[in-house]
């Protein structure tokens, strides 16, 4: 059991999900149920300045361009895999028009996960090969610990890596590349444990 991973007697099913735990996430890959803790105030908080700093440029196109839908954990629902829920993830309006409701069933442009250490490991060996397989396009890692994005685009199915960058950096990524980014405006102020 890799991961959080949960052994079932078959593929798992949203009812899986339903009958977690308080306080406890699930996510449907490939049949498997894949559980963790519930995020953190400080992991929280950087999602909260990621949604703050893109949404207004490029979902609303307040001193930006517009046209994308940016949403924090969005259920997404693929051929098998019922549930999953980037951090955050976004879709070009020239691609789905209106928000769906319920569960959206396209693949995210964009998907961006915050590394912690419970996710680190399934972030990056389960849903990393993941979304390349659903043709998301663009793949932003953020490590809240050393303070650092990852950007990455996906080229004939593999990912590549555009860019490792930190917190004194000012940047323009794709494919929010439309504005300069202060990546140390991101960073929660956390009591030191």
């Amino acid at each position: 059991m890799a991961y959080g991973a949960k052994p079932l007697g078959g593929p798992a099913t949203l009812a899986d999900i339903e009958a977690l735990p308080e306080g406890v996430v699930g996510e449907i890959i490939d049949g498997t149920l894949y559980t963790h803790a519930r995020p953190r105030a400080g992991h929280m908080d950087l999602v909260g300045a990621l949604i703050e700093g893109l949404r207004g440029p490029f979902q609303r196109g307040q001193n930006g361009p517009g046209g994308w839908w940016v949403l924090v954990e969005p259920g997404i629902q693929m051929e098998g895999a019922p549930e999953f829920s980037p951090d955050l993830a976004g879709w070009r309006r020239e691609r789905v028009p209106v928000l769906p409701g319920g569960r959206c069933k396209i693949a995210p442009d964009w998907v961006c996960e915050i590394l912690s250490p419970s996710t680190r490991a399934y972030d990056q060996r389960i849903k990393r090969p993941f979304y390349a397989r659903i043709g998301v396009q663009h793949l932003w890692f953020i490590d809240l610990e050393v303070r650092t994005l990852t950007v990455s685009e996906l080229h004939d199915g593999r990912w590549v890596e555009m860019g490792v960058y930190g917190e004194d950096d000012i940047i323009r990524a794709a494919p929010f590349d439309a504005i300069e980014l202060r990546l140390g405006e991101w960073w929660p102020v956390t009591e030191a444990s």
